[in-house]
C-alpha cells in the first residue's frame, strides 16, 4: 500500500506540536519522580553517622594489625630461609614500621 504524499507534511506538522508541549511535561514528570526519590536520601541521622565513624576507626585499626603480621612473617622467612642457607644468616637490617594513624 503506498504512502499518499499529503500524509507526511500532515504527520510532520501534527507531531511537532506534540513535541513541543509533550518534552516540557515530560521533562516536569521526571524532575518530580527523582525529586521525590532523594528527598530522605541526603540527610543522615547522627546516630548512623556515629557508627560509621566508630567502624571506620575499628577497620583502620586490624588494617594496622594486619600490617603487623605481614611484618612478622616476611621476618621469620627471612630467618628461615637464613638458616636454610649452608652460611650463618646475616643481620637483617630493620623493617619499617608502618604508617599508623593517631586514633582520637
Amino acid at each position: 500500500m503506498p504512502i499518499p504524499g499529503e500524509l507526511i507534511p500532515i504527520v510532520m506538522f501534527t507531531m511537532i506540536p506534540v513535541v513541543v508541549i509533550g518534552a516540557p511535561i515530560a521533562r516536569a514528570i521526571a524532575r518530580r519522580i527523582d525529586h521525590g526519590s532523594t528527598r530522605g536520601a541526603n540527610h543522615v541521622p547522627t546516630e548512623i553517622d556515629a557508627r560509621l565513624e566508630r567502624m571506620e576507626q575499628a577497620i583502620d585499626a586490624i588494617a594496622i594489625e594486619v600490617e603487623r603480621i605481614a611484618e612478622g612473617q616476611r621476618f621469620t622467612s627471612k630467618l628461615l630461609a637464613g638458616r636454610a642457607g649452608s652460611e650463618p644468616p646475616a643481620e637483617a637490617p630493620p623493617l619499617p614500621r608502618a604508617n599508623q594513624r593517631a586514633n582520637p
